[in-house]
């Protein structure tokens, strides 16, 4: 079992990019350019990996005006890891997927959770990605971005697996206060194959000139290149472009060897092939 957990008031990294490299999975962590007005960072990010049970988390979190929203969101999901990686050792299942999302609310809509995000100054979206088998699941609250690249994929210009959303977050503010929450979820199947993942807080897309606006973009920074390199050279191009928000991103790599689904006129393409479906 590989673990890492980090809120950006522990360490800021303003100035300096920093990758951390697990066995399984490869975390990148820039606070912004001082010399653009940065001082702080309210990122955050969890990681754990599991490969006996064949099951990956990442969590990440852009917090505003302090971090104290990352911060008790952090902590009330390590309140509860031992229930979470309980449940990640079952088996894969529609109801899983299912009973994951339930827990994942339970989680969040706790009384004395919602008390204590009343009480703090500011809010945070909040992004987790589980890979599963050959399945791939997300829960969002507000606008980090969830990426998947595989070239079957990119064929079809497809990128990017989740819609960004405004005006959600977990916090003072509290999309899981109000009678009905609002978030966001999907499950995806995986594609035969090497399948890459990767989380980003918004200073990636959002960096002084956009380098990083289109996702084709930052699926070819990883073209035939490890992801801690990838990583590397996407932190080193928004500093260089003098962003000023914070980028946190996690990245790893699944390998799936099962045929997934194809429509019934299809075949099943190699990675120089451009398709489409009649």
């Amino acid at each position: 079992m590989e673990e890492f957990d980090w809120v950006g008031s522990e360490e800021h990294f303003v100035d300096r990019p920093d990758i951390w490299k697990m066995q399984k999975m490869a975390i990148g962590r820039f606070g912004g350019n001082s010399a653009a007005g940065q001082t702080k960072n309210e990122d955050a990010c969890l990681a754990w990996a599991n490969p006996e049970e064949d099951w990956e988390l990442a969590m990440i979190m852009d917090a505003h005006d302090t971090a104290e929203s990352a911060e008790v969101v952090m902590e009330q999901f390590l309140a509860h890891q031992e229930e979470i990686r309980s449940f990640l050792s079952m088996d894969v299942s529609f109801e899983f997927f299912q009973s994951l999302e339930a827990l994942l609310l339970r989680i969040f809509r706790q009384k004395d959770f919602l008390a204590t995000c009343r009480e703090i100054q500011g809010e945070t979206a909040c992004l987790i990605t589980i890979r599963k088998g050959k399945h791939l699941y997300w829960f969002s609250v507000g606008d980090c971005l969830l990426y998947l690249f595989h070239p079957e994929l990119a064929a079809m210009g497809q990128y990017q697996l989740n819609q960004r959303h405004f005006y959600e977050w977990i916090g003072r503010n509290n999309s899981f206060a109000q009678a009905v929450p609002s978030f966001s979820s999907g499950l995806r199947e995986l594609r035969q194959g090497r399948n890459q993942i990767l989380l980003a807080t918004d200073g990636l897309t959002e960096c002084p000139g956009e380098p990083y606006k289109e996702p084709a973009i930052i699926y070819d920074q990883f073209d035939e290149i490890n992801e801690e390199t990838g990583i590397r050279n996407l932190l080193e191009t928004v500093q260089q472009q003098g962003v000023r928000d914070s980028v946190t991103l996690v990245t790893w790599t699944v390998d799936v060897a099962e045929k997934p689904l194809y429509a019934s006129n299809q075949q099943t393409v190699t990675k120089e092939d451009s398709w489409g479906v009649e």
